[in-house]
C-alpha cells in the first residue's frame, strides 16, 4: 500500500501504556497465540468477553493506559499504519452513507496489550481483533498482526487493512441495524441454526471490507500489485473449514462461524470487483 502522506485518523485511542506485560497471569507469548487462534477459530467475542471477565481478571489495565512516545515506540509505524487506513474507512464510509440520505458516525479504534475494559465486558487478547456494538469500538492488541504473518503466513500491509476494514464492516452494520436484527434472532435459534446467521454476518463485514478497498482506491489509488492477494490469501487462510482441517484434521460445517475459505474469498472479491453495498446481501443469498 501507498500511505506515505495519507492523514491520520484522530480517533484511535491508544492504552498501550503502563507496561501491561501479562494479562490475567499469562505470558504475552501464550496469550498471543490464543489471540489468534480465537480470532482464526471464529469464537464468538461475546462469548469470550463473558468468560474473560469471570475467569481473568487484571488489574494492570484498569484504566485507558497512556499514549506511547512516538520517538521511542517500537510499534510506531504500525500505530501509523493503523490509523491512516481507519482515516481510509472513515472518508470512504462517509461518502458512502451521504449519497444513501444517511449519515456514518466514525467508530474509535482502541490499541491496547493484554486486555482492557469495554462497553461489552473485559476485553482479552486472546480474542483478537473485535468490534463492540455497545460503544462502538474496534479493539486491536497489535500483537495479532504479528501472529498473523508468523503462525499464519498471511502478512502484508493490505492483509492488515482488511483485518481492520473486516471489523469496520461490523460497524456498518451495526449503524445499519444488522446487528440488532441478528443479535435478536439469537434467543430464538439453535446454536447451530445461529451460527449460520453468524456466517452471513461475518462473510457481509468481508464484502464491505471489499467495498471499501473499492472506493477508496478509485479515489486516489492506493493499492500495490499483489495487494489484493494479500488480503485474499488471509481470507483463504482463515476460513472455518481451512482451520478446521489443520487443528482437527476434520470439518464440521455446523460449526463454521465465520465461513469457509471459498466463501469468504468470494464475498471479499465481491464487494472489491463490483464496488456496490447492495451486492454484499449475504442474506438474501440462497447460499452464502
Amino acid at each position: 500500500m501507498q500511505l506515505g502522506d495519507e492523514r491520520e485518523s484522530d480517533s484511535v485511542e491508544d492504552r498501550r501504556g503502563g507496561g501491561i506485560g501479562r494479562a490475567g497471569g499469562l505470558g504475552i507469548g501464550v496469550t498471543l497465540i490464543a489471540l489468534v487462534a480465537s480470532y482464526f477459530l471464529g469464537i464468538n467475542p461475546g462469548t469470550l468477553l463473558g468468560v474473560a471477565e469471570n475467569v481473568q481478571r487484571t488489574s494492570s489495565s484498569a484504566g485507558p493506559g497512556h499514549p506511547a512516545d512516538p520517538r521511542t515506540d517500537p510499534e510506531a509505524v504500525m500505530v501509523s499504519e493503523v490509523k491512516k487506513v481507519l482515516a481510509l474507512t472513515e472518508d470512504t464510509w462517509e461518502a458512502l452513507f451521504k449519497q444513501a440520505g444517511g449519515q456514518y458516525r466514525r467508530p474509535h479504534l482502541v490499541l491496547f496489550r493484554g486486555s482492557t475494559p469495554t462497553a461489552c465486558g473485559t476485553g482479552q487478547a486472546a480474542m483478537g481483533p473485535f468490534y463492540c456494538p455497545g460503544d462502538q469500538k474496534v479493539y486491536l492488541d497489535l500483537g495479532f498482526f504479528n501472529e498473523m504473518a508468523r503462525r499464519f503466513h498471511a502478512g502484508g500491509d493490505f492483509a492488515r487493512a482488511y483485518v481492520i476494514a473486516h471489523e469496520i464492516g461490523h460497524h456498518v452494520q451495526d449503524l445499519t441495524g444488522v446487528t440488532k436484527k441478528t443479535d435478536a434472532m439469537r434467543s430464538r435459534m439453535s446454536k447451530v441454526e445461529y451460527n449460520r446467521v453468524s456466517v452471513r454476518v461475518e462473510l457481509q463485514a468481508d464484502c464491505y471490507a471489499g467495498v471499501w478497498a473499492h472506493h477508496a482506491n478509485r479515489v486516489k489509488p492506493f493499492l500495490d500489485p499483489g495487494d489484493i492477494e494479500e488480503a485474499l490469501t488471509a481470507a483463504n487462510a482463515i476460513g472455518d473449514d481451512t482451520l478446521q482441517r489443520q487443528s482437527r484434521g476434520v470439518v464440521v460445517p455446523d460449526s463454521f462461524t465465520h465461513g469457509s475459505s471459498a466463501q469468504r474469498v468470494h464475498w471479499f472479491k465481491a464487494g472489491f470487483e463490483t464496488g456496490r453495498i447492495k451486492t454484499c446481501d449475504t442474506f438474501a443469498a440462497k447460499s452464502p
